[in-house]
């Protein structure tokens, strides 16, 4: 069974500093529209083109521990 890689992101943790963004090297995150109630831009994770290799690198970078990367069976 293959595995999907997922991207979680804690919104009302964000504080949308920008560092996962800034170090994505595949360019799949990026500043919401939407607030949390911080009132935060939150980061959101689009990879519709199956780019991310589940590096993780966003999740190290996030200074708010927000960011959790992981592979899940494919349903």
């Amino acid at each position: 069974m293959s595995k999907e890689i997922k991207v979680k992101i804690d919104k009302e943790k964000c504080k949308s500093c920008g560092f996962c963004v800034l170090y994505c090297a595949k360019g799949i995150l990026f500043t919401g529209k939407k607030n949390n109630a911080k009132g935060f831009f939150y980061i959101e994770f689009d990879d519709k083109l199956n780019k991310c290799n589940s590096c993780a690198i966003c999740a190290l970078m996030c200074p708010e521990a927000a960011i959790e990367v992981f592979k899940e069976d494919k349903k």
